[in-house]
């Protein structure tokens, strides 16, 4: 009966397609967007209703469970919030309309404008094809992921619940669990296929492209700055390098996306069915990760401008208080059903906060800066290291020589911060998690880059001319830089400096990309024949844009796709090699672990917050792991049903008889040295 699971979820995935094609405009980005968010929807609210009975592993409950809140949305949005429906249309037709559409279009473009889409759209296939084999053919192996997010997925399919049960890693527990949903469903629909945990995420990498499109085609009403916004963003080294992995920042970005498409949906058809889908994606995205509340000020800027403006632009002029109650009528919906159930709660009545334990909090919130006096100095110096981390050839610096001309390039910098404002962004630590460096170290901005040239030559300029007012433009380009500028500021002042925070930048793209529409509109449109000087400079960034998206996919360590930096390629690499490769001194101890514990054992973990535990289900995941040192709870007595023991040193003290499985003491130059792990046979 398994080969039935699959079956039942594409017909969930048209029913879906079915819903939003009687809600959406005869558009396909529209179409596209809210069957997204009514999929992710459904699952979310089936996730949480299947946790409280207990039933979340079981296949036949999520089979039927997923098309009752799908049906409620298709009901909801025919009879009451999409009654103003008024086009009528097949979606074959708007496919094959879309088809024609963009044909034509790329037929009418200048010769140079053809080969920048030509280019663009190239590279974007070749990388889209190495990527969707990496997805298919390699496990994931992030450190997260090992830590705290695939983990936990496993552990609530073992409690066939997501309630708390104390967790090693303090974010099984605390981090909300509405992405959980969604990756169980797929992974047990697809018949417990463990790379269909990927499968929102590079949804999502998809889902942000389209909604900038429609973003930008709302504002611009030009077809050629939609898909330049769109392509751009899909090809930032930041975007790219979580499109194949199972972070879970890449999906609250798609989150925002849709919820600012939605928002200038309204502003430009004035159908409360947006307001409604605004108000479940808010929902689902602050449901989604506590960070959501980075992106809440740009959101509201955004909000004033598309639900309380009027045709001629005056703040509040047109203020309908029909609008304002559907507005809050939808987000208090959205909150309610999405968000509230998501975990906070629970966090609260465990931890006292709705975000975490004190320790995490201490660890990387605003808390740690101490008093506001320190943290107004230091978030200060952070907007400096972030806008210094934005200049940077992220992702074409991968490549050996690349890094030369980047290090080059930032010597004037350098000498600027070192000798003239003297702000010691490299001395002060005590606001950050890993130390500030001009020269970061390679597994941060090959893990985690930002956007490359296309964000220091291209997007960025044009949002500080904008707002400085010597490039004029509409006022909607105002808001999105002031929005640019609220998340921002907001990563640097609420949390301290972490190099990895490319990842969090994904969310920022999302307001300042759409500035790139200026290129294709106004005075200094690249439609036009002229403007030799600015096309050069495009073309110039195009081609170093293209080469690092190129070269971030092909020379991504962690997931290579061919053979470099005198390695083997992801696809020839074991399991465990693979798994373990951000902390080799572990690689052998969990081969060895690997080889000795059958698959299908019960293995009680005296482990630490910091280990990795994902790798130890076993190759199809069906081990059974049982937690003894829940974070900050103190060691638990052995259950009498485990089989083995797997433990840290540092955790449990050795005794005569154990195995040392082989963790490399002595390596160095390893961001967090491993544990030194045993295994006691119990039976």
């Amino acid at each position: 009966m398994t080969f039935l699971y699959p079956i039942i979820f594409a017909i969930f995935i048209g029913f879906v397609f079915r819903v939003s094609a009687r809600v959406c405009q005869k558009s396909l980005i529209d179409l596209i967007i809210i069957a997204y968010i009514v999929f992710c929807g459904s699952v979310i609210l089936t996730g949480f209703t299947l946790s409280e009975i207990h039933k979340i592993n079981d296949r036949r409950f999520w089979a039927i469970g997923v098309f009752i809140p799908a049906f409620i949305f298709y009901i909801q949005f025919t009879k009451f919030f999409g009654k103003d429906r008024n086009e009528n249309f097949t979606v074959f037709q708007m496919i094959g309309g879309q088809i024609q559409a963009v044909w034509n279009w790329f037929g009418n473009l200048s010769v140079f404008l053809k080969w920048i889409f030509a280019g663009l759209f190239i590279s974007l296939g070749i990388i889209e094809i190495t990527n969707f084999i990496l997805i298919c053919y390699t496990p994931p192996n992030e450190w997260d992921s090992m830590t705290g997010h695939l983990n936990r997925l496993l552990y609530y399919l073992q409690h066939n619940t997501m309630s708390h049960f104390g967790g090693t890693n303090w974010n099984i527990d605390s981090y909300p669990r509405s992405a959980c949903t969604i990756q169980i469903y797929n992974y047990l629909m697809s018949g417990k296929i463990e790379n269909w945990f990927k499968a929102i995420h590079h949804t999502a990498y998809w889902m942000i492209g389209f909604g900038v499109f429609g973003i930008v085609r709302s504002i611009s009403k030009n077809l050629t700055a939609s898909f330049f916004c769109a392509l751009v963003i899909l090809l930032l080294p930041d975007v790219l390098r979580q499109s194949i992995t199972t972070e879970s920042d890449i999906v609250l970005a798609s989150y925002l996306s849709c919820l600012i498409y939605f928002l200038f949906s309204f502003n430009e058809k004035k159908k409360r069915r947006y307001i409604y889908l605004a108000g479940i994606t808010f929902g689902i995205a602050l449901g989604h990760k506590i960070t959501f509340v980075f992106s809440l000020p740009p959101v509201f800027l955004i909000l004033l401008y598309t639900v309380f403006k009027d045709e001629q632009k005056q703040i509040f002029a047109g203020f309908s208080l029909i609008h304002f109650k559907h507005l809050v009528v939808a987000f208090v919906l959205g909150f309610v059903l999405f968000t509230l159930p998501s975990g906070y709660i629970p966090n609260i009545q465990e931890y006292h906060h709705p975000i975490g334990p004190p320790t995490a909090l201490r660890h990387q919130s605003i808390d740690r800066a101490g008093p506001k006096s320190n943290l107004i100095k230091q978030g200060t110096r952070n907007v400096a290291r972030y806008a210094i981390d934005m200049i940077n050839l992220d992702g074409l610096r991968n490549w050996d020589e690349a890094e030369k001309v980047n290090r080059w390039m930032k010597k004037p910098i350098i000498w600027f911060e070192k000798k003239v404002l003297k702000a010691r962004l490299e001395e002060e630590t005590n606001f950050t998690i890993f130390p500030f460096a001009y020269n970061k170290r390679f597994e941060f901005y090959n893990g985690s880059p930002c956007w490359g040239i296309f964000g220091f030559a291209l997007i960025i300029p044009l949002v500080l001319l904008v707002l400085t007012r010597i490039i004029k433009s509409k006022e909607v380009y105002v808001y999105l830089g002031l929005a640019f500028v609220f998340h921002f500021v907001a990563l640097s002042y609420t949390a301290p400096y972490d190099a990895w925070k490319g990842r969090y930048m994904i969310s920022t793209a999302v307001f300042a990309v759409p500035f790139l529409a200026l290129l294709f509109t106004g005075k200094y449109s690249l439609e036009k024949p002229k403007h030799l000087i600015l096309k050069s400079y495009l073309s110039f960034v195009v081609l170093i844009g293209i080469a690092s998206a190129l070269v971030a996919v092909f020379l991504n360590y962690r997931s290579l796709p061919i053979r470099a930096y005198g390695r083997v390629s992801a696809f020839e690499m074991t399991r465990i090699e693979l798994q373990t490769e951000a902390r080799p001194d572990i690689t052998k101890a969990y081969e060895n672990f690997n080889k000795i514990v059958p698959q299908n054992a019960t293995v009680a973990l005296g482990t630490i917050n910091d280990d990795y535990e994902y790798p130890l289900w076993g190759d199809k995941l069906t081990r059974k792991l049982i937690v003894l040192n829940p974070f900050e709870q103190g060691l638990r007595p052995i259950p009498k049903e485990a089989d083995y023991l797997f433990f840290a040193k540092s955790v449990i003290k050795p005794q005569p008889g154990d195995i040392r499985l082989g963790t490399d003491t002595l390596m160095k130059n390893v961001i967090v040295r491993g544990e030194d792990y045993y295994l006691r046979k119990l039976h």
